[in-house]
């Protein structure tokens, strides 16, 4: 496999797309480019690909069919990042810089970099940092146990001060004894206050200095490393179809290039159609192996291209190029808005999937349950809308009519006093009949609005589930019960290989895409924070 074009046979009966789809194109696949997908896979499969030195790396993958200037039709294949340690593999498309140019920047610039940690970590040693700290905490903690003893001390006086106060008898001079006593306790504590800050200031004196250098030496390898990636994003040449040169930083200004840009498969397969003169047909990236530490990728899944890493690059490359708008999954959804219950406060409404929860950005995603509320009870004050639901999820969606209401019921929320139940059918069933799952969230930056497991800095979320199901071989349907809000948790939580890993069928972000997504608001219940009563409401998935 050492040609970067291979020969391609379209399906029997399936004609070319009218123009490229979209790299973002978040439907179906055209048949093109899921056989070439079915080509490359295969080819993984048997252990022919580059993929063999690398089978514990999970990795996303791309293919493009391309046609030649003579008419003939290719297929070729990339790999996003590095493979293995490598820029690059027999039969896969090269990056978009020079290899050369990129090691004579980049061996110098990490022998600098390890200078400059080396030189930190010398400083660090040098300045006894961990015995400085661990004295001064040391410190501070002999001070803290005086304090409390005295505190403690002048605590009991204050009681027995209390007592003789209450006293009938009590003569005005013994009451200003009382009050003396009482400022030099007071007085007492500043002075042991001010001779512990005392003792502490030279220890903290030394401990500021030394760290004060060792900031700088930080700051200095930090800025040092910004250049870095500066000198390497302008190896980066990216040319478009008509001829046009960019410059990588100069797509992203004024904000630098994120780690990994025009580092994807997609803008590998552009470019290498572009020099060898061909045009694309069809594109498609695929996630090969096991999923990354944080979840988002399934292996053998198709993915659009992240908005993050290749939104500003993609549409530069493809000028030039006769390319379809992106496809989204939302589904069409009815003008109205049905009402489940209403009365003086609140409302319940059945959001139908597709349906924004609040306006999003543009004028094109202005249409949401909080606008059609608004319209249709335009006497109603405040922000309506009391919690969201994802615009791809249906079911049950609760709005207050005044500020006041509003706020009670956000409290009931952030206490976790409201019961919401979901419905969802996952692409199989999950190994336990009933669970928790607790896998902590963050937004990915570079692939908005994808949502990570990280362990570190990920908020904690906290999912319970039941399966209603039990063929391992069809789709499964389950209740979920959410006892934190993230963003996306049900969907993440069941995707992720540490929590149920099943999908929700119809999940374009972290399963399959086609159809609507099979997840289903069905019950709320709450006390109801005017009235008192405990209130249930309920409305069954449409799937």
């Amino acid at each position: 496999m050492s040609s970067l074009f291979t020969p391609f046979t379209p399906p029997p009966g399936v004609a070319p797309p009218a123009a490229l789809p979209s790299p973002f194109d978040e439907g179906p696949p055209h048949p093109w480019a899921l056989a070439a997908v079915e080509a490359l896979s295969a080819e993984m499969t048997s252990g022919h690909a580059p993929a063999e030195g690398s089978r514990a790396e999970g990795k996303m993958w791309g293919v493009m069919v391309s046609r030649a200037a003579d008419g003939s039709l290719f297929w070729s294949r990339a790999f996003s990042g590095q493979l293995g340690g490598a820029w690059t593999a027999p039969g896969c498309a090269p990056p978009l810089f020079d290899l050369a140019a990129r090691a004579a920047v980049e061996g110098p610039g990490e022998a600098r970099v390890k200078a400059l940690t080396a030189e930190i970590d010398a400083a660090w040693l040098a300045a006894r940092m961990p015995a400085r700290r661990e004295a001064l905490s040391r410190l501070e903690a002999g001070q803290h146990a005086v304090m409390a003893v005295l505190m403690r001390q002048h605590e009991d006086r204050r009681a027995l001060r209390a007592v003789a106060r209450r006293d009938p008898g009590l003569t005005a001079d013994a009451r200003a004894a009382l009050d003396r006593e009482s400022a030099g306790d007071k007085a007492e504590r500043k002075r042991l206050a001010a001779s512990q800050h005392a003792a502490r200031a030279p220890h903290v004196a030394e401990l500021e200095a030394a760290e004060a250098g060792l900031v700088a030496l930080q700051t200095a390898r930090q800025a040092y490393c910004a250049d870095l990636m500066r000198q390497l994003h302008d190896l980066y040449r990216i040319e478009d179809f008509t001829g046009a040169v960019y410059g990588l930083r100069a797509l992203y200004a004024p904000a630098e290039p994120p780690t990994g840009a025009a580092e994807c498969a997609a803008p590998k397969l552009l470019a290498l159609a572009q020099a060898h003169g061909h045009r694309p047909v069809v594109l498609a990236e695929f996630f090969w192996g096991p999923p990354p530490p944080g979840g988002g990728r399934r292996h053998g899944h198709r993915y659009p291209a992240c908005r993050g890493k290749c939104g500003p690059l993609l549409p530069a490359m493809l000028t030039g190029l006769d390319v379809a708008p992106p496809r989204t999954q939302a589904t069409e959804t009815p003008p109205g808005l049905d009402v489940v219950y209403e009365d003086a406060w609140l409302l319940v409404v059945d959001k139908p999937a597709g349906l924004l929860s609040v306006p999003g950005r543009g004028a094109h995603r202005q249409d949401s349950v909080s606008t059609r509320l608004a319209a249709l009870r335009p006497e109603a004050r405040g922000p309506l809308c009391v919690h969201r639901l994802d615009e791809d999820t249906s079911g049950l969606l609760l709005a207050a009519k005044d500020p006041e209401t509003h706020a009670a019921l956000q409290r009931l929320f952030e206490t976790r006093a409201v019961t919401k139940t979901y419905v969802a059918v996952l692409e199989r069933a999950p190994r336990a009949p009933t669970g928790t799952i607790e896998l902590p969230l963050r937004l990915d930056p570079f692939d908005r609005p994808r949502q990570v497991v990280d362990h570190t800095h990920g908020r904690p979320a906290r999912t319970r589930f039941a399966r209603l199901e039990a063929d391992p071989g069809a789709p499964c349907r389950v209740h979920l019960w959410p006892e934190t809000g993230r963003t996306h948790q049900l969907r993440v939580h069941a995707a992720h290989a540490q929590g149920l890993d099943a999908p929700i069928v119809g999940d374009r972000l972290y399963g399959r895409a086609g159809g609507r997504l099979m997840l289903h608001a069905a019950s709320l219940a709450f006390v109801h924070p005017r009235t008192g009563e405990r209130v249930t409401f309920e409305r069954p998935a449409p799937f």
